[in-house]
């Protein structure tokens, strides 16, 4: 079991947090690791978006595979479970028909890559997705379509490692319109007030950990 998590989302990081990302036992980043080049550090787990436009752009990508952090994941996470996105594409295409893809499922495709490089797949549970539509309820969302990969990331995180000190570093909370990232703003703030995740410091601060 892991003591130490960092969960690294793909917004801006201070540079002088590599450092601190490579204290962890476990470093969780997500699909192009953008976050990456800003401050080079550990990969151990990449969680990839397995549905829609953004599985097919990654497979589809010599690029991605050849990312120095996806090389160096020993795993893949698919955070979308299939069956329960194939049970939500008739709600998604009815409030949303420009979305009639989102729910294709590129799950299969990451198993083959796993394969082919020796890592190992995980797809997170349909159990996670619930949890974290419930965590989200008291913070008020506006509509939306899905919470975001970094959130149901962290709602997996705090349900299987309850004991381990878990810190996020690199969400800025914005993105793709059908996130609710107000509202998971609110819901990562107030685990951070409970203890229940720290945010990412500079390296300089280290020694107060």
């Amino acid at each position: 079991m892991p003591a130490r998590i960092i969960i690294v989302g793909n917004g801006s990081i201070d540079p002088s947090l590599a450092a601190f990302i490579d204290t962890h036992d476990l470093v969780i980043r997500f699909n192009g690791c953008r976050s990456f080049d800003q401050a080079p550090s550990r990969t151990d787990v990449v969680a990839v978006c397995n549905t829609g436009r953004p599985a097919c752009e990654m497979l589809g990508a010599p690029g991605w595979s050849r990312h120095p952090a996806i090389r160096a994941a020993t795993e893949i996470w698919s955070v979308r479970p299939p069956r329960f996105f194939a049970a939500e594409r008739a709600r998604i295409v009815r409030e949303h028909p420009q979305l009639a893809d989102l729910c294709d499922d590129f799950t299969d495709g990451f198993i083959a890559f796993c394969e082919r490089t020796a890592k190992r797949h995980r797809v997170i549970s349909e159990a996670i997705h619930r949890r974290t539509a419930r965590a989200l309820l008291p913070h008020a969302p506006a509509p939306y379509v899905t919470p975001s990969s970094g959130l149901i990331v962290i709602e997996h995180a705090l349900a299987h490692w309850p004991e381990a000190r878990i810190a996020v570093a690199g969400f800025d909370h914005t993105g793709w319109w059908g996130h609710p990232f107000d509202a998971e703003a609110r819901l990562v703030e107030h685990y951070v007030r409970q203890g229940l995740l720290q945010r990412g410091l500079p390296a300089r601060h280290m020694q107060e950990l």
